[in-house]
């Protein structure tokens, strides 16, 4: 690839290729919870802009520029009081149109204030995520996706912050054959505790372990197909029984994966820039099951994690907590039991952007060469004027279900029948409207 290229692909700023398309879809600004204390105000920095985030006294939400228009003091140390943001420099106030409704210094009777407006863009509210659309236009619908139609009790939201480029971030969750290596545990945990843990779950209705048949099974059969959302990848590892595991991922475009958790859970994640170098992930986890034990699995990733900027305890800077006699023991990478961390590791040490102009891709990449193609269409789409090219923006969106996320076992070569039938099967028994 050229540098041309990875550029183009790569940055995000209002008038770079990737950050035009990127700004036709609903982004990911903030966690609900980190609008639930006292004071619900929050810095926000997003696509590379810098915002603030408040809820009013009547619940509406606002999201405007973080420097005050007049002289550029920074609104999220502002008064939140009479629905709206009052600038303590001098006491403008904003609504959460980002509207300024009072000057208070100003002559009696100015109407100056009419015509000063911050920038401020759409929001909405939806499963423990507050969303921002800061595109042209009208906002595009939401999908039907599992995570959005489940109700908040069977979905639980958080996030956590990477320094290094959204695209290498959310790259690696189209990448199924790295689970074998990446994530490989050298002993396997009981499958009964694997509540709110990725890849400790039995494989499919099997009562072998993910971890093993990642680690005994390292050459996934991988095909791709392009949908109405973005991609389907289908890994499959043929078991020396002559059965085969059937594990189903999605590329849901722009910047989201959907994978499966356990038998019970999925995780919608999606990969959002702060800035070139930066990103945040923010994972839905959506339970065809029981309602989700928010706490526990609130408490599970903050012991990984600091408050309030949700950045990982283990680091560049503390090397990830490597040890080596846990990477000759007990896992691949020697940083401990949590996945993220991996992932992280993995996408970090790539650099803050990573230089694709020396990278060698293999016939496993197919999902991340065909990902790329679409991006680099969207891009020229979105040059050309035709913004009804890309996905979900030429209508039907809200009849777009699922999608079909999961582990199954085929007992026979009809994997694909196999697979939809696990599906169904968990589908059929959610107690919330799962149907697809």
């Amino acid at each position: 690839m050229s540098q041309e290229m990875n550029d183009q692909i790569t940055r995000v700023g209002p008038e770079a290729p990737a950050g035009k398309v990127l700004r036709q879809y609903w982004q990911p600004a903030a966690l609900s919870d980190e609008l639930m204390g006292v004071r619900p105000v929050v810095p926000v920095k997003l696509l590379g802009e810098e915002l603030v985030l408040f809820r009013d006294e009547t619940g509406n939400l606002g999201l405007i520029g973080r420097h005050c228009p007049h002289r550029g003091a920074d609104l999220a140390y502002g008064r939140l009081e009479d629905n709206g943001l009052r600038c303590p420099f001098h006491g403008w106030h904003f609504d959460c149109s980002g509207q300024c409704v009072e000057q208070p210094g100003e002559p009696e009777g100015s109407r100056m204030h009419e015509k000063i407006k911050a920038v401020s863009y759409p929001v909405r509210e939806v499963n423990g995520i507050i969303w921002a659309y800061m595109g042209a236009g009208d906002p595009p619908p939401f999908a039907q996706f599992d995570c959005f139609r489940a109700p908040d009790t069977h979905v639980f939201a958080f996030k956590g912050l990477w320094e290094c480029n959204w695209l290498q971030a959310m790259e690696v969750g189209i990448d199924p054959a790295h689970a074998s290596f990446l994530h490989r545990f050298l002993q396997d945990e009981d499958p009964a505790d694997s509540y709110g843990k990725q890849f400790r779950d039995k494989a499919g209705n099997t009562e072998i372990p993910m971890t093993k048949l990642l680690r005994d099974y390292p050459r996934p059969e991988i095909t791709v197909d392009e949908t109405d959302y973005g991609l389907k990848l289908t890994a499959l590892r043929h078991l020396d029984d002559g059965r085969t595991h059937v594990r189903v991922t999605n590329q849901i475009f722009p910047q989201a994966i959907c994978i499966p958790m356990s038998r019970e859970m999925t995780i919608t994640q999606w990969h959002v820039p702060v800035d070139d170098e930066t990103c945040y992930w923010f994972s839905m986890f959506t339970s065809f099951g029981a309602p989700v034990d928010k706490v526990k699995m609130r408490d599970q990733r903050l012991e990984e994690h600091r408050l309030p900027d949700y950045a990982p305890l283990k680091n560049a800077r503390n090397n990830y907590g490597y040890d080596v006699e846990e990477q000759g023991k007990l896992t691949y990478t020697g940083m401990g039991l949590d996945i993220n961390v991996h992932d992280q590791w993995a996408v970090e040490s790539m650099g803050r952007i990573q230089d694709r102009t020396q990278e060698h891709l293999g016939k496993t990449d197919v999902g991340i060469i065909k990902y790329r193609r679409m991006l680099r269409s969207a891009i020229a789409a979105m040059e050309a004027g035709e913004r009804e090219a890309l996905k979900m923006q030429n209508g039907g969106t809200e009849a777009i279900r699922g999608p079909l996320s999961n582990d199954a076992i085929a007992p026979d070569d009809n994997w694909v029948a196999a697979s939809e039938a696990a599906d169904l099967e968990r589908r059929g028994q959610c107690n919330w409207d799962a149907s697809v």
